[in-house]
């Protein structure tokens, strides 16, 4: 496996090690570990899956592992911290989410959860931003896992809810921050807009973005990423696929994009940059690892996996050699926006 060839990252950026609160220095691999498929995202997943994947994943470097409540109504969260319970705690980067509580839901226990997990519905999630919920969710978070502390906490797409998570969820999550309980807090989102506002206005130390920077798009670009260039914030990136678009060599038909049918310009973009990227001898896949990691704001990559195989996978093209040609020409042909930084490969 290529772990020495894994680079690591200062979550919080340009900021130096010295400049920073002893709780803020989080040391991200390149490549995260997504824990919403142990979570039975979609089907179930075996506890000798889940075991592989964390342990494969840890053979190849990677170091950092993301998770949530709301990942199979806590099961994901569960089986990470199980996983990684030999592992030493100083070792690895975890983090998790709020904004989502977790409460017993005994009328609806013998049916399937309606938000995409193979799980019972035995819990109901209630969003919850305020100072309250916050402090509620941390502690049931650290419960599950089986941890003190957790690395990185995110505000859990707070779109139609910034009042309440520029309030009361950054209020929690400093005093969490200032205690030592979260060594860092941001927020996680599909949009780049809002995440800006928590780096500028509320001081977030690292923030998610999910599909607004990827090889297909990069409305980052122009907001959030050169908001985190100059407070000094880490960017995560995930959704780097476009959730399917940009995930197989060839661009099927019936390809996904923000979890629904791929809309007709998208698919025939995402052939075009495939093309180019064939013309290389790159994949599509390999392409859109390498390219997330070439700007200086971002700080990791976080890829859903489930099994080995997917690990191996994702390793092998997250390390594979993309020519700086590659980058020149899909700027040629209007395939990547002018000022992207160029890519290197992890």
């Amino acid at each position: 496996m290529a772990g020495d060839r894994l680079r690591y990252f200062d979550a919080l950026g340009s900021l130096t090690a010295t400049a920073l609160p002893r709780q803020a220095r989080v040391r991200l691999s390149a490549l995260g570990f997504g824990a919403a498929q142990i979570g039975n995202l979609y089907r179930v997943t075996s506890d000798t899956d889940v075991q592989e994947s964390v342990d494969t994943a840890w053979e190849a470097g990677i170091r950092y592992f993301d998770t949530a409540p709301h990942y199979g109504l806590g099961l994901s969260e569960r089986r990470l911290g199980e996983a990684l319970r030999e592992r030493p705690r100083e070792e690895f980067v975890l983090s998790t989410k709020v904004g989502r509580i977790l409460v017993d839901s005994p009328e609806t226990a013998t049916e399937q959860d309606t938000q995409g997990f193979a799980v019972p519905a035995s819990l109901r999630r209630e969003l919850d931003y305020t100072r309250d919920g916050v402090l509620r969710s941390i502690e049931d978070s650290l419960e599950r896992i089986g941890t003190d502390y957790i690395d990185v906490a995110y505000i859990h797409d707070p779109d139609e809810h910034y009042d309440d998570a520029s309030t009361g969820a950054v209020k929690a999550l400093t005093e969490l921050r200032d205690q030592g309980v979260i060594r860092a807090w941001g927020a996680g989102m599909n949009q780049s807009a809002m995440l800006t506002r928590f780096v500028r206005e509320h001081g977030a130390d690292v923030v998610m973005c999910a599909g607004r920077y990827t090889l297909l798009e990069q409305p980052a670009l122009t907001d959030l990423l050169p908001a985190a260039a100059e407070t000094g914030a880490g960017v995560v990136i995930a959704g780097v696929y476009n959730s399917g678009l940009l995930a197989r060599d060839h661009v099927a038909p019936d390809a996904t994009y923000n979890y629904e049918a791929a809309p007709a310009d998208l698919v025939e973009r995402a052939r075009a940059i495939s093309q180019v990227c064939g013309e290389h001898g790159v994949t599509l896949p390999q392409a859109a690892l390498a390219f997330v990691l070439g700007h200086p704001a971002v700080v990791s990559i976080v890829v859903g996996l489930r099994t080995r195989s997917q690990v191996q996978d994702t390793v092998e093209r997250a390390t594979a050699p993309v020519p700086d040609a590659l980058w020149a020409e899909l700027k040629a042909h209007g395939l990547l926006a002018q000022d992207a930084p160029t890519p290197t490969t992890i």
